[in-house]
């Protein structure tokens, strides 16, 4: 997978942490609607401030390609931070609970409790069209969200 992707739009999720019960019930939803995202002519990747093999074990589960970031790179080039808000956020707390009751949990304490998700739209020729920097740890784009903004991209309109 090639980021940019020369013949689809990308979807980079930056994600908080492998086994995250907020972030699995969220890519659950994106993976359960992953052919009508590949039919609309975008690839998902997603990347987790992770050791690769923290981030194994969850990688089966999922159709798109997983990045392991444990050193956060990507997340400090696109700006998303940490903070206590991602957990004390209460609209974080429902996605937290249902996460919660389905979702494997990491083998051991996650090194990016604070982290703030991200979403980011990249167009073939690697212009960035749109940016969400989560301000707590259930604030992403839903699949409606991205869909709506990949219809809606110059890139798109041109084909």
């Amino acid at each position: 997978m090639l980021v940019p992707d020369p013949h689809r739009l990308v979807h980079l999720q930056l994600r908080r942490f492998a086994g995250c019960p907020v972030c699995s019930l969220h890519l659950r939803s994106m993976a359960r609607r992953h052919h009508e995202i590949a039919t609309a002519g975008i690839a998902e990747v997603v990347v987790f401030a992770s050791a690769l093999g923290d981030l194994l074990p969850y990688a089966a589960d999922l159709p798109f390609p997983l990045i392991a970031d444990p050193t956060r790179a990507l997340y400090r080039r696109f700006g998303l931070e940490r903070s206590a808000r991602a957990v004390l956020d209460p609209r974080a707390w429902a996605a937290a609970l249902r996460g919660l009751g389905s979702a494997r949990l990491p083998g051991r304490l996650p090194t990016d409790l604070l982290g703030l998700p991200g979403d980011l739209l990249i167009a073939p020729d690697g212009a960035v069209l749109a940016v969400h920097q989560g301000r707590h740890a259930d604030d992403q784009w839903s699949v409606d969200d991205l869909l709506a903004l990949a219809a809606a991209s110059p890139s798109r309109q041109t084909r």
